[in-house]
């Protein structure tokens, strides 16, 4: 009886030390976190990939074509740099280009570490306050681009003409691309920035 009652008390015992194991409550947590700086990898790639075809969209847009009013052909030309909200969105995509290069950069090297992609608390408030600027700007970039007034104002300099994307069509369609890569790279820096929130919440 003694040897039986010593074994069904060492049992219990046994049992609460594998179930509630710190290994045990660990190894989710782990797994959540790498699979959150994956994600935030992949979302840097993609932001930057948006952003660098925004970029390079708007900067070779440009066009010269020839309009007919009142009888007389006139030379007609537009380009990016004609207008000050286009020259706005080409830095703005190239400061967040760069941004994204340098976070993807730092998140693989983690990665490749087995190391956490953010390793602080202070890091991440960095990171969320980063992202969330370049989120702002890249949102007003494309929205002054975007502007009906504004690209009638300062489309080209020194006219006025009021349907001028007909004679310059592949200059238009060039900015609204480039404009529909920028509200792209706007929608996934607020990705970002939510799994930024979601890893402050955490700790």
């Amino acid at each position: 009886m003694k040897n039986g009652e010593e074994v069904s008390i060492q049992l219990p015992e046994i049992k609460m030390t594998t179930e509630s194991g710190p290994l045990v409550s660990q190894r989710p947590t782990a797994v959540a976190n790498r699979k959150t700086d994956v994600m935030h990898t992949v979302i840097r790639f993609l932001c930057l990939l948006t952003s660098v075809t925004a970029l390079s969209v708007m900067t070779t847009a440009k066009e010269a074509s020839t309009i007919s009013l009142y009888g007389f052909s006139l030379p007609l030309s537009s380009k990016w740099s004609f207008a000050d909200s286009f020259e706005y969105l080409v830095g703005v995509t190239a400061a967040v280009a760069v941004h994204s290069l340098l976070q993807l950069l730092i998140n693989v090297s983690r990665l490749s570490r087995k190391s956490p992609s953010i390793p602080s608390r202070n890091h991440a408030w960095l990171i969320f306050a980063g992202d969330q600027i370049f989120a702002y700007a890249v949102m007003s970039a494309g929205s002054a681009a975007s502007g009906v007034t504004n690209l009638n104002r300062t489309g080209i300099r020194h006219s006025s003409l009021p349907n001028f994307c007909k004679p310059l069509h592949v200059f238009c369609d060039r900015v609204a691309v480039s404009i529909a890569f920028t509200f792209f790279t706007c929608f996934l820096l607020a990705i970002s920035v939510l799994l930024d929130v979601l890893w402050l919440s955490k700790y």
